[in-house]
């Protein structure tokens, strides 16, 4: 199931930037910490207020941002 539903998207919030249910937690934060080698568990000890299938949506999100076609001009 998709949980897409949790990112949200507002002008007056974090720069118009995805962020989880509009906390203020950007999409990107969350990335980021996971990139660096934070595991879900000690994300969600940082971020109590965060639920794992927030960093769920993070993954689903990042993951149809970057599936999109590649248009080659001859």
């Amino acid at each position: 199931m998709s949980e897409l539903h949790r990112i949200t998207v507002d002008p007056e919030q974090c720069g118009g930037r995805p962020c989880i249910r509009s906390l203020r937690i950007r999409v990107k934060d969350v990335l980021d910490l996971l990139a660096s080698g934070a595991s879900r568990k000690e994300i969600l000890t940082d971020y109590p207020y965060l639920e794992d299938a927030d960093i769920s949506a993070v993954l689903e999100y990042a993951a149809r941002q970057s599936d999109h076609p590649v248009l080659h001009v001859a």
